[in-house]
């Protein structure tokens, strides 16, 4: 498998290139040249496979130039063993409905799927070629956890996670800034997500600094986390009924865009998903472009779903790739005109396949009480803006991206009582210890020169 970049397709790569420089060199996004296209015979045997050795039957697909199946396999049974649920991931009925719970892992998000693993490949690349690495990484709250999880003193790996002060969930902060690992460096920044995640696309954009420091990124922009979060949608997929799967809507609370591509890339493998319904919080940037066709900027409003307060959604250029047809030149000009207008309009924007929602922050209380009471089943505010407005008279799957534990102020402010995961309790009794820097890019590189430089 080869991979081009999203604003300039001339040149190809391998996936080596791919999950250790995250962001191609244009600051476009990856995609892969092809896609294998799966037939119905091979669809019916994958779904006799459990969940790692679907995993590796999928990634091995888009990484066997630079791990062998077996060694594969290996891996992704030694990420996904720190797992609370046996079969890594769990479906729950739900009235008529199905949650597909993504928290089992151990930072209780979904983003222990591809960070897990992501912090594997990174031990496998170093033991070949002997070099250390920087990794870098954005975060509004689970992405940084999930990344320090599965990058806790790992040698040959120094880790600077971004997030903005005061943004994130008390529980979610500790969790970045409680491990007491030397190779952990979480940074508080008086600014918001998209302040951090632009300062990293600048750092990337340094090509200097980025060769010098061995750069990595463990956000979604890092095709091999959308490869492994595309995993528990084709799973979960696999356990429907066949006469349902093609009527079954995939409901996604997303920021970034990336879990949603995760799952939309699958369609182009020959994996009949009727529609993507993206739920959003009210920084419903997503919400507004499916709505008008308008890509556009607005301000970032901390809400009770801390981890989609975003306005810059990366992931959504990757589907724009495939939107245009491959035409790399022209996602650069949309890529570009955004930068400098803050907006895009698109004359034609119709991708069949996506609806979407929003949630306001006075509505996300009220969703969790009503989905508690006609379903006794708790969910975290996140997983709650993907009840509002759902057709009782459609087949759904419902990606429960949290565990309710990491948010108790919202269920404070419902009146309800608090969830508690032990886990995170055992945080409370350690110190929290963090930096503070501002966040401009220049600011940044020194201090990763400098921690770099006195280890």
């Amino acid at each position: 498998m080869r991979y081009v970049s999203t604003r300039d397709n001339s040149k190809e790569y391998s996936f080596e290139d791919v999950f250790i420089k995250g962001l191609a060199d244009d600051g476009g996004l990856y995609v892969p040249t092809s896609l294998k296209k799966f037939s119905p015979d091979e669809l019916s045997e994958l779904k006799n496979l459990n969940y790692n050795d679907l995993s590796t039957e999928i990634i091995n697909q888009f990484s066997s130039d630079f791990i062998s199946k077996d060694e594969l396999s290996s891996l992704i049974k030694k990420s996904y063993s720190t797992f609370r649920e046996k079969d890594v991931v769990k479906i729950s009925n739900v009235g008529d409905l199905k949650l597909l719970e993504l928290f089992h892992g151990p930072t209780l998000a979904f983003k222990d799927f591809a960070l897990q693993l992501l912090g594997n490949l990174y031990e496998v690349q170093i033991a070949r070629e002997g070099k250390a690495l920087c990794v870098l990484g954005a975060t509004s709250g689970d992405t940084g956890a999930a990344a320090i999880s599965g990058l806790l003193g790992e040698k040959g790996v120094t880790v600077f996670i971004l997030y903005p002060k005061g943004k994130v969930s008390p529980l979610q902060e500790m969790q970045m800034t409680c491990t007491g690992a030397e190779n952990v460096f979480p940074i508080a920044i008086e600014g918001t997500f998209d302040d951090a995640q632009r300062t990293i696309k600048e750092l990337f954009a340094d090509l200097e600094f980025r060769a010098s420091v061995d750069l990595s990124a463990v956000n979604s922009i890092n095709l091999a986390r959308i490869l492994a979060q595309s995993v528990y949608y084709l799973y979960a997929w696999l356990k429907l009924p066949s006469e349902e799967r093609e009527s079954t809507t995939f409901v996604v609370p997303t920021g970034n865009f990336g879990n949603v591509f995760a799952g939309w890339l699958l369609t182009k493998m020959g994996i009949n998903i009727s529609e993507f319904r993206v739920a959003t919080n009210q920084n419903d940037v997503l919400h507004r472009l499916f709505k008008s066709g308008e890509y556009s900027l607005g301000e970032v409003k901390p809400s009770l779903a801390p981890s989609m307060d975003i306005q810059v959604a990366s992931n959504f250029e990757r589907l724009l790739y495939y939107f245009l047809n491959g035409d790399a030149l022209r996602v650069s000009d949309v890529m570009k005109k955004f930068r400098e207008d803050g907006k895009y309009s698109f004359d034609h924007f119709d991708i069949s396949g996506f609806s979407s929602v929003s949630a306001s922050d006075k509505e996300i209380p009220s969703l969790i009480q009503s989905v508690m009471q006609e379903y006794d089943y708790l969910v975290d505010p996140h997983t709650a803006c993907a009840f509002k407005d759902l057709d009782p008279k459609k087949k759904a799957i419902i990606l429960a991206t949290a565990h309710p534990a990491k948010f108790p102020a919202v269920y404070q402010h419902a009146g309800m009582e608090i969830p508690i995961s032990s886990s995170l309790e055992a945080l409370k009794s350690r110190e929290p210890f963090f930096y503070e820097v501002p966040f401009d890019a220049s600011s940044v590189r020194s201090f990763i020169l400098e921690k770099i430089s006195g280890k």
